[in-house]
């Protein structure tokens, strides 16, 4: 069973995307549903997603709590919360009590535009991690290579933490260059609590006129430095649609993983997701996400 472990849905008319008015996001800047999206992920062999949040409001988390509580495709959400709050432990316990609650797999902020290279590291964002880890949600990190070294401190403070990696930290593949990005997250890999997700590749490369040539080199990185059980497919839809449509996104990840054994492949396209964000699996309900063990 596949799942695409990373994607995104809005409506501009329910919530304005601020972030889309820049030129070379035209051609995403309308609204994206599931009604749109199910036929593409079904077509391509998808049975589960991962719904990610976009905005930094709790108003939309409970949304999409909502709505993957009405959507079979929809196997959890990761939400938003604010990680300096004093109360983030009551208001993670909030969204946990209302509509689609126990699809809450996880959260996100979007760490790649905060100033600061050592956000991560400042004590009130560290102590919002503990109350994050604390309700037995995983934390995507979403951060830009700079802010890799930071990223990786503050993963070892946290060994109880369960971190997942968003697109790699969105590595320099439009102008060709790994390092230092390469031994950033070989350094980050160590770590055991970490995962990482094979998407956002191509919105990372010249968009007109990208290979899977071009991605090569920084997908063989990451499986070699966090192994397929440790990797999970993800869209990154609708983003992706500036460089590459859906089917042609899964394409792409099959071709980058084909190396790989048909075990090691079924890891990176439902395995790994499935484990780490304690996904109901393909023989009916799973553990309900943050009751089940560890990974």
């Amino acid at each position: 069973m596949r799942v695409d472990a990373h994607h995104h849905l809005w409506q501009l008319d329910r919530r304005p995307q601020r972030w889309l008015d820049e030129p070379q996001l035209a051609a995403i800047r309308r609204d994206f549903t599931m009604a749109e999206l199910a036929p593409a992920a079904r077509a391509a062999g998808v049975r589960r997603t991962v719904l990610v949040q976009v905005l930094p409001d709790l108003a939309e988390t409970r949304e999409f709590l909502a709505l993957a509580a009405a959507e079979p495709l929809i196997a959890g959400v990761v939400g938003w919360v604010d990680l300096t709050s004093p109360a983030i432990a009551d208001t993670l316990a909030a969204l946990r009590a209302g509509p689609g609650g126990e699809l809450l797999v996880g959260v996100r902020h979007l760490v790649q535009g905060e100033a600061d290279p050592r956000w991560l590291c400042r004590p009130e964002v560290r102590r919002g991690l503990r109350a994050v880890g604390a309700a037995g949600l995983r934390y995507d990190l979403l951060t830009l290579p700079h802010q890799l070294p930071a990223a990786v401190e503050t993963v070892r403070a946290l060994p109880d933490q369960e971190f997942v990696l968003d697109h790699l930290s969105k590595p320099p593949v439009a102008r060709g260059e790994t390092q230092p990005w390469a031994g950033l997250l070989r350094e980050l890999a160590r770590e055991p609590q970490m995962s990482c997700k094979l998407s956002g590749l191509v919105t990372e490369a010249d968009p007109a006129r990208w290979s899977v040539a071009d991605l090569r080199p920084y997908a063989e990185t990451a499986l070699d430095a966090f192994g397929p059980r440790r990797v999970m497919f993800g869209s990154d839809w609708p983003v992706c649609l500036t460089a590459a449509d859906y089917g042609r996104v899964v394409h792409v990840a099959e071709e980058l993983t084909a190396p790989l054994s048909p075990h090691e492949r079924a890891e990176v396209f439902g395995g790994t997701a499935l484990r780490t964000y304690r996904l109901a699996g393909p023989t009916g309900p799973g553990t309900r996400p943050g009751t089940g063990p560890g990974t």
